[in-house]
C-alpha cells in the first residue's frame, strides 16, 4: 500500500481532482468511472460523489493508494 500526503490551499479540492492531482487516475474520465463504480473511499466509507469537497484531514482511499489530505498556505 503506498500512502502520500496531498498538500491543498485553500479550503477543499473536489475529489475527482485530488485523484488526478495525486496521480492515482491518469484522466478525469477514469477518475469518474472509479468513483461511480464504488471503488473509492472517503474515510473509511464508499464515496459516490466525484464533487465532494475534500478538506484538509480527510483520507481517500483507491485500491493501494492512500492519499492524506493535509493544509499548505491560504
Amino acid at each position: 500500500m503506498r500512502t502520500e500526503q496531498i498538500q491543498i490551499r485553500g479550503d477543499y479540492i473536489r475529489l475527482c481532482d485530488l485523484l488526478k492531482f495525486g496521480a492515482v487516475c491518469s484522466t478525469g474520465g477514469e477518475a469518474k468511472n472509479m468513483i461511480e463504480n464504488g471503488r473509492v473511499f472517503l474515510n473509511g466509507a464508499v464515496c459516490l460523489l466525484k464533487g465532494k469537497k475534500i478538506r484538509v484531514g480527510d483520507t481517500v482511499v483507491l485500491g493501494d493508494h492512500t492519499i492524506e489530505v493535509v493544509g499548505g498556505a491560504s
